[in-house]
Formats: C-alpha cells, structure tokens, sequence
C-alpha cells in the first residue's frame, strides 16, 4: 500500500524532526523563578482579600473559592520557586 493510500493511524513520525533540546529540561534561573513568586505571592493576597471580603459580607461560597485560589496560587508560587 502506497503512503497515499494509508489509513491515517499508520503513518511513520516525521523523521526530520528535531531530537528533544536539553534546554526544555533544565531549571529556570533564580531570578525568574524569584520574579513568578512574587508574581504568585501578589495573586495570592488577592484571592485571600476576596475571601476575607466576602466572608465578612456573608458570601460563604465565594469566601471558599476565593480562599481555594489563595491555597492553589501559594502552591504553584512556591513549586516554582522551590522545585525550579
């Protein structure tokens, strides 16, 4: 069977592709990784300042999303601050 005629599933990869760079794999530099944690941090006490707001005002659920925020944002500031 000729390439043209084959199903889409069987085609071979591209063997013109690129081997994968070792720049993809290694950490980012202090100062990057120091700028996104305080990037995260500031998003951080935004979403805590949401919820604070709206757990005064009697909004529960929004209180509790906006604290989730908070609580996922610090997480991602501080794997990228630590793990790199």
């Amino acid at each position: 069977m000729s390439p043209e005629h084959s199903p889409p599933g069987d085609e071979p990869p591209p063997s013109d592709a690129p081997p994968p760079s070792d720049e993809a794999s290694q950490p980012r530099p202090l100062i990057e990784r120091l700028g996104l944690a305080a990037i995260a941090t500031v998003l951080a006490l935004m979403f805590g300042g949401v919820a604070a707001s709206a757990w005064l005002g009697g909004e529960p659920f929004l209180a509790v999303m906006g604290a989730i925020g908070c609580l996922m944002t610090v997480w991602v500031g501080g794997m990228t601050l630590f793990r790199g």
